[in-house]
């Protein structure tokens, strides 16, 4: 049975209790243990799949197909464990639960309050698949004293009292900020987000102190006194370099000794920690750096694309090389010549998204990637761009669009080569789709298979003909203009197993030139870096050598 721990936050949000529940699950394996890793949001969305990138940033997919918030991605890069619809959970899915258990009469009659129905409902989530594991980590999204994530703090401390003694305990992460003025570390706001989370029934067992500047021993012993916690359990999150740095930073700490020592796990087993130095090795001793511009729509928000910075970064790794990833608008593209924009750059990447905005620009920077023999590679919504460019400028198929556009206009002004896809085989059943749908049950979602070409470039990348990729998208690439764009050089080196749906294209004359209809950024890890990013990343170094 496993032991849980509860991850929540205080003072201000953005600190990281993401990334530190992250690195605690790969300090807990790398001693030995088995873990899995849980994000629990106090909004209202049922998830974050209709939620503009602007507002919550990247949407993670999982194998099974749910759309989660980005922390997850953090999860699964540090742990290695593949996230699952159970891994995420917000208010919206509670309530809606709740609401469609009380229609079908299943209280019998009674009335539904959040106490005990909701507490109930979120109690049931988080103990799913509990035989499975060591340790399960549960991250609480929001801030202590937030209205809206009262019942999910109200869930946890019933959750605590429900169980054995030592089978849960609770971290807390909050700011200690520093004043310049008069040169101090102010544990005051720690100690009033203590306050409040004891005020509602839960004691932290360890704090966690994000710091700009070294904690003298006196501020711990202050903060260990007034918060009613031991003092090798106040742990100090400084600022890294790198978030890679994390295990390891937090290890110097002593996070995960603290962890054993509230669980009254004696003798503690040793941890091994060679993948993490490994990581570090490789990220701080690069033996050199290339530029990889990512042509977007988004680029105003980082964390949009944030799982595409991150499996960059693993592709420098698996060279040894330094990957400065620069982002451009693409809106710029259609107002100007994108080469004095892309010219010094060794790579060019354009990745998925909705919508027409931008797309012209991703069409120009495929363009020239094409023409002036740069390594591309199009995410989703960036291999179609390359199609349609394709279409325009080689095939003669001037009008070449996609009916996303079509759609958003409410006229026809292309001849689609992308097209809405309206059914689709999943698993073993057909999956049937309409324009009119809800937004977030169109498109096709998590894991599937494709079979590759023997003799593509994507064959040798991969070492293999077989490949399970995950999608996040509702438009696919018309198999009916395989044949014309083929006979012009546009490979369609990837296919789905039974043939209808094209997953990846490449050019056949060209250095380095592929596009996927999924996303595999969300499968790379430091230690494990995606295939095609690390190639990707090995075509632009051999580009830099050239220049």
């Amino acid at each position: 049975m496993a032991r849980f721990i509860f991850i929540t936050g205080g003072v201000v949000s953005s600190l990281g209790k993401g990334l530190a529940s992250a690195a605690l699950g790969a300090l807990l394996q790398a001693r030995g243990f088995s873990v899995r890793l849980r994000k629990l949001d106090p909004y209202l969305n049922v998830d974050p799949g209709t939620m503009s990138p602007f507002e919550h940033g990247e949407v993670f997919v999982t194998d099974d197909g749910a759309e989660t918030d980005l922390d997850l991605g953090h999860y699964e890069r540090f742990t290695g464990v593949s996230a699952r619809k159970t891994d995420s959970v917000s208010s919206g899915r509670i309530y809606s639960t709740v609401l469609e258990k009380e229609r079908r009469g299943d209280y019998l009659g009674k009335t539904i309050q959040v106490i005990p129905h909701v507490t109930n409902e979120i109690k049931d989530f988080i103990a799913i698949g509990e035989d499975e594991v060591d340790f399960m980590l549960c991250e609480i999204g929001g801030t202590v004293g937030d209205i809206e994530g009262l019942p999910f703090f109200e869930a946890i401390r019933q959750f605590a009292q429900d169980r054995k003694r030592n089978q849960c305990i609770f971290v807390h992460l909050t700011l200690l900020p520093y004043l310049a003025a008069s040169g101090e570390l102010k544990t005051k706001p720690t100690q009033h987000s203590v306050k409040e989370l004891r005020a509602i029934g839960i004691a932290p067992d360890i704090l966690l102190l994000r710091s700009e500047h070294p904690i003298p021993e006196k501020e711990r012993e202050k903060i260990a006194l007034f918060c009613n916690v031991r003092k090798d359990a106040v742990i100090a999150a400084y600022d890294l370099s790198t978030i890679y740095e994390a295990p390891l930073a937090y290890h110097r700490e002593g996070l995960d000794q603290a962890v054993l020592d509230a669980f009254n796990i004696s003798p503690a087993p040793k941890p091994n920690l060679s993948r993490w130095e490994d990581v570090m090795d490789r990220l701080t001793n690069a033996e050199g750096e290339v530029r990889v511009a990512i042509v977007g729509k988004y680029t105003q928000l980082e964390d949009a694309y944030k799982s595409i910075a991150e499996a960059l970064t693993h592709g420098g790794m698996a060279n040894r090389t330094r990957v400065r990833a620069e982002w451009i608008d693409a809106e710029i593209f259609e107002r100007e010549d994108p080469a004095p924009y892309l010219e010094n750059f060794h790579a060019i990447l354009v990745p998925g998204g909705f919508g027409e905005r931008g797309t012209e620009g991703k069409i120009k920077a495929a363009e020239f990637a094409r023409t002036r023999r740069i390594p591309y590679l199009g995410i989703c919504l960036g291999m179609q761009m390359a199609v349609i460019e394709a279409a325009r400028n080689v095939a003669g198929l001037s009008r070449a669009g996609s009916e996303e556009f079509d759609h958003e206009a409410g006229v026809k002004r292309f001849e689609p080569v992308v097209y809405h896809l309206k059914e689709w085989v999943q698993g073993n059943h057909a999956v049937t789709r309409k324009t009119t749908d809800d937004k977030g049950g169109t498109m096709r979602l998590g894991a599937y298979s494709a079979t590759l070409a023997p003799g593509s470039r994507v064959a040798g990348v991969y070492g293999t003909l077989a490949i399970e990729e995950r999608h996040r998208h509702r438009y696919e690439v018309d198999i009916k203009y395989r044949d014309k764009l083929e006979t012009c050089g546009l490979a369609f080196s990837g296919m789905s197993p039974d043939g209808r749906l094209p997953e990846i294209v490449e050019w056949k004359d060209h250095p380095w030139f592929i596009g996927v209809q999924f996303h595999p950024e969300l499968k790379s890890k430091p230690f494990a870096p995606h295939p095609l990013f690390a190639d990707f990343v090995r075509a632009a170094v051999e580009t830099s050598r050239l220049v």
